[in-house]
């Protein structure tokens, strides 16, 4: 059988209210054939405080975070696209847009201020994170060769998403625990390897710290002869 085309999109309860969900889902749903089920639970996908942005509610901006997949993937290109754009502000319920979808531009000419403790997001990273990333020279000798080091995910352009919601990105989510944000593992699936157990507050630092650290020099480009 067809593998089914669908994913769970965490809303918050602000956002569920206002009814935008049943305007947009469902126009997306007509366009693609992918089925989205909204729920207040964590999914593959959620819209709120981290992540790109999509939309704007007065002074709120909105954005989707979600782990990598065809179906989420295409989600968040159709957020973006001109049809998307539309249909997010064609909502009006009473007769004015209550979302406006040109945030990107707006956001991306911000000055991002990480505000957590530096100090601390490199102790935590080298304890939770280390055992498997090169977080810097000090654990250079003991992390896995198969990730990529914490200098050469500087140079995605994605960076500072990856690492706000690297717990919802594979393989993280069978082995990590966000105090108040990821449920508990069941009890009949035990997490494999020792869990990774963090706070938001610790994923701030963390962030903080890495937007210390320098991208990795990757050479100059290859020239085509």
């Amino acid at each position: 059988m067809a593998q089914d085309k669908a994913f769970d999109l965490q809303v918050p309860e602000a956002l569920s209210e206002t009814g935008f969900l049943r305007h947009l889902l469902p126009r997306f749903s007509l366009k693609t054939g992918i089925r989205i089920t909204a729920t207040t639970e964590a999914g593959m996908a959620a819209f709120g405080p981290q992540g790109v942005p999509v939309f704007a509610q007065g002074d709120t901006i909105w954005h989707l975070s979600k782990t990598d997949g065809p179906y989420t993937d295409r989600f968040e290109e159709w957020l973006l696209s001109d049809i998307g754009k539309r249909t997010i502000e064609a909502f009006a319920p009473d007769g004015t847009p209550m979302f406006d979808a040109n945030v990107t531009a707006k956001v991306a000419e911000e000055d991002v201020v990480f505000d957590g403790d530096v100090a601390l997001g490199e102790t935590v990273s080298l304890q939770q994170c280390g055992r498997c990333h090169v977080v810097n020279a000090k654990n250079r000798m003991n992390a896995m060769g198969s990730t990529p080091s914490f200098a050469l995910m500087r140079n995605f352009g994605d960076w500072q998403q990856r690492f706000e919601t690297f717990f919802l990105l594979k393989p993280h989510p069978a082995f990590t625990q966000v105090e108040d944000v990821t449920a508990p593992f069941a009890d009949h699936l035990p997490s494999p390897i020792a869990p990774i157990e963090v706070t938001l507050d610790q994923i701030d630092a963390i962030l903080a710290y890495v937007a210390t650290i320098a991208p990795a020099d990757l050479g100059a480009p290859i020239q085509a002869q």
